[in-house]
C-alpha cells in the first residue's frame, strides 16, 4: 500500500516546527499540500505546493489525512468540513472552543468510520516520559500532589490572535490541553476541578495565567501556566508517600526544530537534565531522562488510518481533555468547584 498523502490547513508557526517535520519523519506519510490564503506565500517544504484554500485541498484526492493547524476558533467548522469530505482529521490543540463542538465531531468521526484526533504531541516529551516511567516503576509510592508548570516570561502583550481576546484565545487554551491531557494520562478524570484564570499583564485582552487544581480522592494535581515568569519554575514536582521528584527544565524539541534539528538526527530529543529523585530518608539521585519522540505522534496516526493501531489519542481522551478544558473555565468564571462525578 502506498503512502498516505497529507494535507495541512494552515502555515503558521506549528506547520512549520511541528506538523511538517514530524509528518515527513514518517515513512507511511507524504506530505501533499499546504493551504495558505496570502498572494504569494511560500511553502516551508520545499517541494510542498501552496494552494490557496480548502475546497482545493479536499478537491486533491491523494490526500487522505488532512491537518487544521488554523485559530482555535476556527477548527470545529474546518475539522467538520474535512470529515465530511471523507477523510481523516489531526487538529491542533485547543480541539475546539466548547465541550459541546468536541462531542459533537468525535461523533461524526465515529460515524463516518475516520480517524479524528488532537496533535497531544507531549506525550512524547522527555519531560514527561522521565516522570511517568518513574511514578510507573513505584519510585515514590503513591502520589500525592503533583504539579506541571508551564510558564515563559512574555510580560508584553503582542499583536497576534493567541492573546487578542478572540474566542480560544489565551494561555489557558494555549498551554492548558498540554497540561490536562499529560495529567489525565497518568490519573484519568478527576472528581472535580477548581480553577483561578485571568488577565493580569497590563492591556493584556485574554488570559495569560492559569492555576487549575484537578481533585482525586487522596491526591491534588495543579496545572499552572503563567506569562510573568523569570527563570520559569520547575517543569514538574511530584510528591508521594515514599519522596519526591523534580524535573527543573521544559522538553527541548520545539527549540531544537527551530534551531533546524530534525527527527533522525543525533541530538534530536536528547534532554541533559536530568530527573531529580529524593527518596524521603535524605538521599538524591539523578536519574537520566529518556530521550524525547514527538514524531511518534504522526507514526501513529498514519498505523491508526491505515487501520493497524490505535490513534495517539482516541475519541474518548481527545473529548475528556475538553471536558476539563471547560470546568476550569466555569470555576474560575463562577469560583467555585465543578464536578465531573457522573
Amino acid at each position: 500500500m502506498g503512502r498516505i498523502g497529507v494535507g495541512i490547513i494552515g502555515n503558521g508557526m506549528a506547520t512549520r516546527v511541528f506538523h511538517a517535520p514530524y509528518i515527513q519523519a514518517c515513512g507511511d506519510l507524504e506530505l501533499g499540500a499546504i493551504v495558505d490564503r496570502k498572494a504569494g506565500a511560500v511553502s516551508p517544504v520545499e517541494g510542498v505546493r501552496i494552494v490557496p484554500d480548502v475546497d482545493a485541498l479536499l478537491a486533491d484526492h491523494a490526500i487522505g489525512l488532512v491537518v487544521v493547524a488554523t485559530p482555535s476558533s476556527t477548527h470545529t467548522a474546518l475539522a467538520r468540513q474535512v470529515l465530511e469530505a471523507g477523510r481523516h482529521v489531526v487538529v491542533e490543540k485547543p480541539f475546539t472552543v466548547a465541550l459541546s463542538e468536541a462531542r459533537d465531531l468525535a461523533a461524526l468521526a465515529q460515524e463516518r468510520g475516520l480517524t479524528l484526533s488532537v496533535f497531544h504531541n507531549r506525550r512524547w516529551d522527555t519531560d514527561f516520559l522521565a516522570v511517568r516511567s518513574a511514578i510507573d516503576a513505584g519510585l515514590i509510592g503513591r502520589v500525592v500532589h503533583f504539579e506541571s508548570h508551564f510558564d515563559r516570561f512574555r510580560p508584553h502583550v503582542r499583536e497576534r490572535w493567541r492573546e487578542d481576546g478572540s474566542a480560544g484565545s489565551g494561555i489557558w487554551y494555549d498551554l492548558g490541553p498540554h497540561l490536562i491531557d499529560q495529567a489525565l494520562a497518568l490519573f484519568g478524570r478527576p472528581d472535580a476541578v477548581s480553577a483561578d484564570i485571568a488577565a493580569l499583564r497590563e492591556g493584556s485582552a485574554s488570559p495569560d495565567f492559569a492555576h487549575v487544581v484537578l481533585r482525586y480522592p487522596g491526591k491534588r494535581v495543579i496545572l499552572h501556566a503563567g506569562m510573568c515568569v523569570a527563570g520559569g519554575e520547575p517543569r514538574f514536582r511530584v510528591h508521594g508517600a515514599g519522596g519526591s521528584l523534580i524535573k527543573q527544565h521544559l522538553d527541548p524539541q520545539e527549540a531544537q526544530s527551530v534551531a533546524g534539528l530534525r527527527p533522525g538526527d543525533a541530538e534530536w530529543g536528547v534532554d541533559n537534565d536530568p530527573l531529580v529523585h529524593h527518596d524521603g530518608e535524605g538521599g538524591m539521585h539523578s536519574i537520566p531522562t529518556p530521550k524525547g519522540s514527538q514524531e511518534r505522534f504522526y507514526a501513529m496516526m498514519a498505523q491508526a488510518c491505515l487501520g493497524s493501531g490505535p490513534a495517539p489519542a482516541g475519541l474518548d481522551e481527545i473529548v475528556a481533555v475538553q471536558e476539563v478544558l471547560e470546568a476550569a473555565l466555569v470555576s474560575a468564571a463562577e469560583g467555585r468547584a465543578v464536578s465531573l462525578l457522573p
